[in-house]
């Protein structure tokens, strides 16, 4: 067997409205449809039929704070340049979210934020992908601060 891609995510969230205000009127995916009498929606980048699905489970504990097994975060990407990373974060400070670090990944540059219910979102821009084409070891190189 060999994986072609990871398809989607699929978060608990505690307020779908709350969670629909970030992941699709903040950061820009579609909403295609409600499942469950509504407590959960799917939505889509246009990549896919759907990249993330949200399902509401109310006062449920949330993430654990700091290093722990499971889900670490995710990574959405937001365009092609460092400029429509800039724009990205203009808005994320805009619509008051705070931005909890920025990287260089070589390979990558990315912000990293938190949704409504503390998972850690990370959006970030490719870097030319000659460069981890021509030397796959790229992908682990040391991560430097960004400065945007």
């Amino acid at each position: 067997m060999k994986a072609h891609y990871l398809g989607h995510v699929v978060f608990y969230v505690k307020d779908l409205e709350r969670s629909l205000a970030f992941y699709r009127d903040l950061l820009g995916f579609t909403e295609v449809g409600r499942i469950f009498n509504g407590a959960a929606a799917a939505l889509t980048s246009g990549r896919t039929h759907h990249e993330l699905l949200l399902i509401q489970v109310g006062d449920a504990p949330g993430p654990p704070a700091g290093r722990r097994r499971g889900l670490y975060h995710i990574g959405i990407k937001v365009g092609d340049s460092l400029d429509e990373l800039r724009q990205a974060k203009r808005e994320l400070e805009q619509a008051g979210v705070p931005i909890d670090g920025m990287s260089d990944h070589t390979v990558s540059q990315s912000l990293y934020l938190r949704d409504p219910d503390s998972n850690e979102v990370e959006l970030y821009v490719d870097a030319d992908e000659a460069l981890w084409k021509r030397d796959p070891s790229t992908v682990v190189s040391p991560i430097k601060p960004l400065r945007l």
